[in-house]
């Protein structure tokens, strides 16, 4: 009897394969986002300490080869950690709290103008500063519950930073054993497999945290020159903004740099303003045609289009927060994907053993 005929021709089937496999991997990775969602208060001091190793983890590496004691070592570079936040944060609040009356007073004499060139029209800025105090009592009950609100997301905040602190100082203590610790969660032969992706996984985090981190101090510290050369009010403060906002690429530096050029609009006038654009536009310049070729050139390279979906898609599902963890979590998607291409092909007839592969174990 002749082999009875397939109902649908072989491109067909091929296709409803991979539409089972897309939505297959999309479900999953909606519940998890769900889950992710849900538990956030956990997951989000995992994810930040995950992030704050792959950037710390080579000072406590070469304190380990100094011969300083594996736990010594993580308390001393929390330590340092603390200090140079801490210390960071009390100049950028000193610096504005210095500066804050000279913006504010600016920032309304630039409503007034507004006002003068445009009528009732433009009135709303000047109105709403000098009227603060009667819409807050107005509305103060309202305001009241926010405050209790506030509270709240603070205290929440400080929890998960002390939560996710001390989270670095056991992944940089304990970094050593998650090789073997992987290797024994993974199914049975797939320990080499799931090894290798989780290192190059790691490997791009940690070299987008390094590279960004460094790119966003040169970013800051030429920015913030800039605006103390022009005598903008706040440079300081502003700078520690552009430094904040580079984590978040193309996104975060229009937006710090855009409050530069609106300040130093309103306090300096057209001309400063027209200067501090122009050194913004410079800086990103530098940033996009020469630190980030030079610094993150061994990292993974992502399309501008692919970043951009990510921070919206990271922003709708936990604000700027997702914003921030977006593109290193997208990193870490990539580098997996480049470890599994690398092993398929390394898998194909007629691929040579010899070729360099993509994803060599780092430095433990």
């Amino acid at each position: 009897m002749p082999a009875p005929q397939p109902l649908l021709p072989g491109p067909v089937r091929r296709l409803g394969a991979w539409c089972a496999v897309i939505l297959l991997v999309a479900g999953v990775g909606w519940v998890g986002i769900r889950l992710c969602a849900e538990l956030r208060t956990a997951v989000t001091p995992v994810l930040l300490a995950l992030l704050g190793t792959a950037l710390l983890r080579p000072l406590h590496r070469r304190l380990v080869r100094a011969k300083v004691n594996r736990s010594i070592a993580a308390g001393l570079t929390c330590v340092a950690v603390v200090a140079v936040v801490g210390g960071a944060v009390y100049v950028v609040v000193a610096a504005l709290i210095d500066t804050g009356d000279q913006i504010i007073a600016s920032l309304k004499d630039a409503g007034r103008g507004v006002a003068d060139h445009f009528g009732a029209a433009g009135t709303s800025l000047d109105d709403v500063a000098s009227n603060a105090k009667d819409l807050l009592g107005r509305f103060g009950g309202t305001a009241a519950s926010n405050v209790i609100s506030g509270v709240s997301v603070v205290g929440e905040g400080i929890a998960m930073a002390v939560l996710a602190l001390l989270l670095v100082f056991f992944f940089l203590r304990d970094s050593h054993r998650a090789a073997g610790l992987i290797r024994g969660l993974a199914p049975g032969r797939s320990g080499d497999t799931l090894e290798a992706m989780a290192r190059r996984a790691y490997e791009a985090v940690e070299g987008f945290m390094r590279g960004t981190t460094l790119i966003a101090l040169i970013d800051a510290v030429c920015i913030t020159v800039a605006l103390l050369v022009l005598s903008v009010p706040g440079a300081v403060g502003l700078g520690a903004l552009v430094f904040v906002g580079a984590f978040i690429p193309y996104l975060g530096a229009f937006l710090s740099g855009a409050v530069a050029v609106l300040v130093a609009l309103a306090d300096r006038g057209f001309v400063i303003a027209l200067w501090t654009l122009g050194a913004v536009v410079a800086v990103q310049v530098l940033e996009g045609h020469v630190l980030q070729p030079m610094i993150q050139s061994r990292t993974v390279q992502m399309h501008p289009a692919v970043v951009m979906v990510a921070i919206t898609a990271g922003a709708s599902v936990a604000g700027i927060l997702g914003m921030l963890l977006a593109v290193p979590l997208t990193a870490a998607a990539f580098g997996i994907v480049g470890e599994l291409r690398a092993r398929h092909a390394g898998s194909e007839p007629g691929y040579s053993a010899n070729e360099p592969s993509a994803a060599e174990p780092s430095d433990s």
